[in-house]
């Protein structure tokens, strides 16, 4: 990650800078010079024996404990640690599964303390994350926000203290004598809670159904799921067929109506009293925002939902995986619940998320009353980011996933899904539902706009970046700016990592950025404080 190199550059020619990091991608781009292994080998210059899935860089860092009663990996830092402003750590960590003996449970901590005591010890402070086996995951440790636990419990917290200065790495705990081999990379510590990359702005529409017109659905965009996939049954124990009728899902006067109904229904030889709809979008995407207003069904025991699946699923009879993609199962394909509501608590509307890491009666959910659920439309929104999703109603968030542990156990959302509408029937329904639909009047998604590229540059009435792909040096064009003066500037990677921050001189009009061509080919986000505003841009190396 030879991007490092050139923010210690600046680091030391820029008197904006307030703060620097501590980090180490073991290639030679770190800062971090003390690493030391406490009863354990520690080799910093590893060729990367898993250049897989997270991490494909060259160079890693292998710790072997070999069965003392406790081993840790650590560095000094040189200067004590604000943790009321800089408090997440974060690296990436590999962990084969056939290193390992012992009961010990798969986890990794991360330990401060202070290294100018006889005792260091002492003064701890620990954070200890679950991790997966055979897989490259990036562990976050933030000492504002997770549980931690304080060797000595009359200690402050963590955040109102100023004299932590040492950091350890612990795997698989300690007081056992197993084995364990672990490979660490791209070690990370900033202000990542004060300067936050500017998110994606999905403001451009890339696929939508507005249900105009008339009788049957549109097939080129929606696939009728039919086929029962377990046994004669639907999952989770619901009742109903789903059918491809229209008495079941029409288009009338510009709205969707998916319609619930009591009746006797025939089909695959099964005979079931309740009949539904359930519709696959035959487009899929990765990352956005999707907009469904809708006006839900209600009756007790009815379940509709909007929500979306892994394009990957193995699912039989689902559209994706009659067209060749189905490659696992549920729930490593990832499932976002968008909106789901359940007649017996009629006001109540949820969103969740369902993944390796919990699934099913899933912990990671959140909602809110609708007192209008199911006699007023309002707008179900998702927005899908690369690290976090985000669930409103009407604009109103209820729930955000943001894991702190980010692997593919929770996290498998970086790849395509594709959009469901449904109404299940549970066997709790009432003896005197007859009928009811959910209305959806749109189905919208959004993504981010084409990276701009900026050819007009004798335009002085905007300020834009050019060239955009760079090789190496980026021009921001400030208009209407006077020579000498500073501005703020700030870059960070995809990952959300800070990589250069920075008061750079106008000239001309224009801030000259060089020694781009270190940093790895991807996706950066530049913003410009400028004129008590803040600017934001892509740009692509």
């Amino acid at each position: 990650m030879k991007n490092i190199q050139l923010l210690l550059l600046i680091f030391i020619i820029s008197l904006g800078v307030k703060a620097q990091p501590l980090q180490d991608d073991f290639e030679g781009g770190g800062n971090i010079m003390s690493w030391f292994g406490d009863n354990c080998v520690v080799n910093l210059n590893l060729n990367n024996p898993y250049p897989t899935g997270l991490n494909t860089s060259l160079k890693v860092l292998e710790y072997i404990d070999n069965g003392g009663q406790y081993a840790n990996l650590r560095f000094d830092a040189g200067r004590n640690l604000n943790l009321s402003t800089y408090y997440k750590f974060s690296f990436k960590i590999y962990i084969p599964s056939n290193s390992i003996t012992g009961n010990a449970l798969n986890q990794v901590s991360l330990k401060l303390q202070d290294g100018n005591l006889p005792a260091p010890w002492s003064t701890q402070s620990e954070i200890v994350k679950p991790i997966q086996l055979d897989q490259w995951q990036v562990v976050t440790f933030d000492f504002v926000n997770d549980s931690y636990q304080n060797l000595n419990a009359s200690s402050l917290p963590p955040s109102q203290r100023m004299d932590f200065n040492r950091i350890i790495i612990q795997v698989n705990g300690e007081n056992n004598f197993d084995y364990v081999t672990a490979y660490i990379d791209d070690f990370y510590y900033f202000d990542s809670v004060i300067s936050q990359p500017p998110l994606p702005v999905y403001n451009r529409l890339v696929w939508s159904d507005e249900f105009n017109g008339s009788g049957a659905i549109d097939g080129n965009k929606w696939f009728h799921q039919t086929q029962l996939p377990n046994g004669g049954s639907w999952y989770n124990g619901e009742i109903q067929h789903y059918t491809n009728r229209t008495a079941n899902a029409s288009v009338n006067n510009g709205i969707m109506n998916l319609i619930a109904r009591k009746e006797l229904f025939v089909d695959q030889g099964i005979t079931k009293q309740y009949t539904s709809a359930r519709l696959n979008s035959k487009f899929a995407f990765k990352y956005g925002k999707i907009e469904v207003r809708a006006k839900l069904p209600s009756g007790i025991g009815t379940w509709p939902a909007i929500w979306m699946l892994g394009k990957n699923i193995d699912e039989p009879g689902a559209w994706w995986q009659i067209n060749g993609h189905g490659s696992v199962g549920w729930p490593a394909c990832g499932e976002i619940d968008i909106m789901e509501h359940w007649g017996n608590n009629q006001n109540y509307v949820q969103s969740a998320t369902h993944t390796p890491s919990s699934f099913g009666n899933t912990i990671n959910h959140g909602g809110q009353t609708i007192s209008t659920a199911s006699t007023a439309f309002h707008t179900y929104t998702l927005e899908w980011y690369p690290s976090k999703l985000v669930f409103s109603v009407d604009n109103v968030v209820h729930y955000t996933y943001e894991p702190s542990v980010f692997n593919s156990s929770t996290w498998p959302f970086n790849s395509e899904q594709y959009i469901l509408l449904n109404i299940a029937i549970l066997p709790s329904i009432s003896s005197m539902f007859n009928q009811s639909s959910m209305d959806i009047d749109f189905v919208r998604v959004y993504q981010e706009s084409t990276t701009h590229v900026s050819k007009n540059y004798d335009d002085n009435s905007q300020l834009n970046i050019y060239p955009n792909p760079v090789i190496d040096n980026l021009t921001i064009k400030i208009p209407n700016e006077k020579s000498n003066n500073l501005v703020n500037i700030t870059i960070f990677n995809s990952k959300g990592q800070l990589v250069f921050k920075a008061e750079e001189m106008v000239n001309n009009g224009l801030i000259n950025l060089s020694g781009l061509q270190d940093f790895k080919r991807g996706v950066y986000f530049l913003s410009v404080n400028y004129d008590s505003e803040r600017y934001s841009f892509k740009f692509i190396k």
